[in-house]
């Protein structure tokens, strides 16, 4: 039986694309195998050569203890995200900086940028090069927080709060160290500063209700405004409400909303800003994920008030979620904030309108 001599021809070329193919399959298994997990580290010992935006991005995490690597591409930049996400799952991996485990827990946290913190690495660097004086803008304390998401979103407030404040030459962030430093003595050697006591008194279902208690806020700074060569000052308490604190409860011995505002009511009322942290004003900024509990809680300060210039409310639905990717925005300055009985206020321009 004859063979045709073309079939003999095309056999060796068939071998080659085979063999090409197979290559193919076990390099792209082989890269599969090698690629490195989001969850866990995995040192390759490569030496990693330290440059300034490095040493940025170590600075902004020491300011704000966690941020999302889209948040911290905006501030240190780079003209490729991709290329920075793997800058930082390189420093990452060789233990400069660490993506905290609580982030693990949220169904949606593959699909979204992940969230970093100094790493013992990274703070070596800072101290060596002496670095030590940065400040941090939050006032969360170390070690891991049961609260992540909250916490996240209280550094996700301070970080657009700072982007627009540093595109703004006209405007100054003053951190809550500076407002410290400034406090009476009494209150700078207190064991929590910032717990500011308060007495409450409220009627609920017929009966009048008090309690002694204190309000923490969930962070606190100032803003200080230049114009026509003037300097003029806000302060400010805020309050990251992603709508787990009940509006409302029976009683004023359990945290709600409620006993939140007649806390902060009592410090305006009294003027407890000036004699406990030395400052002289203070608004109330509210920061809610979900409008309609935005809306509740203003009902209830209007019920409670009959309105007040000193509460200041916004949702920003993103900020600390695992739903959806945040962006840094300066929107959250720039945009008005809604006030119950007065018209919105943005707290970007320094303004005469009387706070009480």
């Amino acid at each position: 039986m004859a063979i045709r001599r073309d079939i003999w021809q095309r056999i060796p070329e068939h071998s080659e694309r085979v063999h090409a193919n197979i290559s193919s399959v076990q390099a792209s298994v082989m890269q599969n195998l090698l690629r490195r997990s989001r969850m866990h580290r995995t040192r390759t010992g490569k030496r990693i050569e330290l440059t300034p935006r490095d040493i940025e991005i170590f600075r902004n995490l020491e300011l704000y203890r966690y941020l999302r690597s889209t948040f911290i591409h905006t501030f240190v930049g780079g003209a490729s995200e991709t290329r920075f996400k793997e800058r930082l799952g390189d420093l990452f991996h060789e233990g400069y900086i660490d993506r905290p485990s609580q982030q693990w827990q949220f169904a949606n946290c593959r699909y979204l940028p992940a969230v970093y913190e100094n790493g013992e690495g990274a703070r070596r660097v800072l101290r060596e090069r002496g670095m030590v004086d940065i400040e941090p803008r939050t006032l969360l304390a170390q070690g891991a927080h049961r609260q992540f998401a909250h916490s996240l979103m209280i550094c996700e407030i301070l970080a657009c709060i700072d982007i627009a404040v540093r595109s703004d030459p006209n405007l100054r962030f003053i951190p809550w160290q500076e407002i410290l430093a400034k406090a009476p003595e009494k209150t700078r050697k207190g064991d929590n500063p910032f717990q500011i006591p308060v007495s409450i008194t409220h009627t609920l279902g017929g009966n009048v209700l008090r309690v002694d208690a204190s309000v923490i806020p969930d962070g606190i700074f100032g803003l200080e405004y230049t114009a026509d060569r003037k300097k003029t000052y806000r302060f400010f308490a805020f309050e990251a409400d992603r709508a787990t604190m009940p509006v409302v409860r029976s009683n004023l011995n359990q945290t709600s909303y409620m006993r939140k505002i007649l806390g902060y009511r009592d410090i305006i009322a009294r003027q407890i800003h000036k004699s406990h942290l030395g400052i002289p004003n203070l608004l109330v900024l509210t920061v809610t994920t979900n409008e309609r509990h935005m809306a509740e809680i203003m009902k209830l300060l209007s019920e409670l008030t009959d309105g007040s210039a000193a509460f200041l409310f916004k949702t920003m639905g993103a900020l600390g979620s695992f739903d959806q990717a945040p962006t840094l925005t300066p929107q959250i300055l720039l945009d008005s904030w809604l006030r119950v009985g007065f018209p919105p206020l943005c707290i970007a321009a320094p303004s005469a309108d009387n706070v009480k």
